[in-house]
């Protein structure tokens, strides 16, 4: 007897098999955005050893900031365009498949980079890598969401959310077995034949979207232009999301992430693991918060919950990066509990965005909202590296100086509607 099926279209066990999907390629997605913030200090002592123009430590500490931030703008430039390019071609081809084309990206390219010869060959990769990563992130929300009809929003904001940074979790538990050294790093790069695996088997045998099927022989009218966001309507709308997207974004990765090629610094070759530990803590927090931050706001409210945690990370991260430091007993404490803090807006966006805008622009606007915030922090991150000396090469002034981006969120929400009680 065949399973029942649901009010989706799908029986119980092939639900069970769309969420799995989703959460394993947000999971790995978040394998791929952990990586270079914990190896990228490694990678780059080793691919920039023999640079005649790197002569004394400071010049080399110099280059290890400056290609941090280079190898994470690339990726955010790359998600931006992922999110756009393979988003829509969720549309055209189907959620499920475009979804494991998202992982055959991020984890090809991830896998070339076990052969790099160069810094400029790994910020080439890792901007190929965003176009999967940045693609992963709207076709597995749409597909869950369509195949789980009764599931609330909260909850699967939640449980996505979450896949993300138990991926670095995940991330940091590996680098604690096996540390990442100058002379040894480019094995890291192999966990990328697991999602290629999943990617795969997601292609040929994971179920599509019921809703998406029963679309594709409807008369449907044409899918409204991207322009219409920037016209009088909705031009504000438009710019408070992409304004309430940026801030956490840039937060996390121009501010908080210059904790990791810190703690690589402090712990030196006496305690290569330690950077694997610290990402661990942060991990660990992170999953608690973008789980919690959905629910967060449905409690506290939509605006009230976003200028808390505002203020709670722009303070979380200066006591980060001033009261505390590497080794210290209570660093991977307050470590812990900004990552919980600051990634409570990974569970809020997705509850909020699509709340901003009206339903024949509500993907297209929320999808822009998110893309132009990574073209934001892409352009703030390789800023804040191309400066890094102006900080004296010092992690804790520049990770204290980013801190500040998170208090423009108290301000930005002040503009932004209440949504509190609308439907979708």
């Amino acid at each position: 007897m065949s399973a029942p099926l649901t009010f989706s279209g799908l029986s119980r066990s092939a639900r069970v098999a769309v969420l799995l999907a989703a959460f394993l390629g947000l999971m790995f997605d978040g394998v791929e955005l952990g990586l270079m913030p914990v190896a990228a200090r490694d990678i780059t002592r080793d691919l920039e050893a023999n640079n005649p123009a790197i002569t004394t430590p400071d010049a080399m500490e110099s280059a290890v900031g400056s290609w941090f931030t280079r190898y994470i703008a690339a990726l955010m430039v790359g998600a931006a365009i992922g999110g756009s390019l393979l988003g829509n071609l969720g549309d055209r081809i189907g959620r499920s498949r475009a979804m494991g084309v998202s992982m055959l990206v991020y984890s090809g390219f991830s896998c070339l980079g076990m052969f790099a010869q160069s810094s400029e060959q790994m910020v080439a990769l890792r901007f190929l890598v965003g176009l999967g990563v940045g693609g992963m992130w709207p076709n597995g929300v749409a597909l869950v969401a369509e195949c789980w009809p009764d599931a609330s929003r909260p909850t699967v904001a939640g449980i996505l959310g979450a896949g993300i940074n138990v991926g670095i979790i995940c991330l940091a538990v590996v680098v604690r077995i096996r540390p990442i050294t100058p002379d040894d790093w480019r094995w890291i790069f192999m966990i990328a034949v697991i999602p290629a695996v999943v990617g795969l088997l997601v292609v040929t045998l994971l179920p599509e979207s019921p809703k998406w099927l029963a679309s594709r022989g409807q008369e449907k009218k044409p899918t409204p232009p991207i322009w219409e966001l920037f016209r009088r309507q909705w031009l504000r709308t438009t710019i408070i999301g992409i304004l309430l997207s940026s801030v956490p974004l840039i937060g996390a990765w121009a501010g908080s992430k210059w904790m990791l090629p810190w703690a690589a610094q402090v712990g030196g070759t006496a305690s290569p693991e330690y950077k694997g530990t610290v990402q661990l803590c942060w991990a660990l927090g992170a999953s608690l918060g973008s789980f919690l931050g959905a629910p967060f706001a449905a409690w506290v409210g939509r605006r009230l919950s976003y200028f808390l945690i505002s203020l709670g990370a722009t303070l979380l991260t200066l006591a980060m990066f001033q009261l505390t430091a590497p080794l210290e007993p209570s660093f991977l404490s307050v470590v812990l509990i900004q990552g919980l803090v600051a990634t409570l807006f990974f569970g809020w966006l997705p509850l909020y965005l699509p709340e901003l805008f009206p339903i024949h622009i509500r993907a297209t606007g929320a999808g822009l909202s998110m893309n132009i915030g990574r073209f934001v922090t892409a352009g703030g991150v390789f800023v804040i590296g191309e400066v890094f000396d102006l900080f004296g090469n010092s992690y804790p002034a520049v990770g204290s100086a980013c801190a500040t981006i998170y208090a423009l969120g108290m301000i930005v929400i002040f503009w932004a509607p209440n949504t509190a009680g609308r439907t979708l």
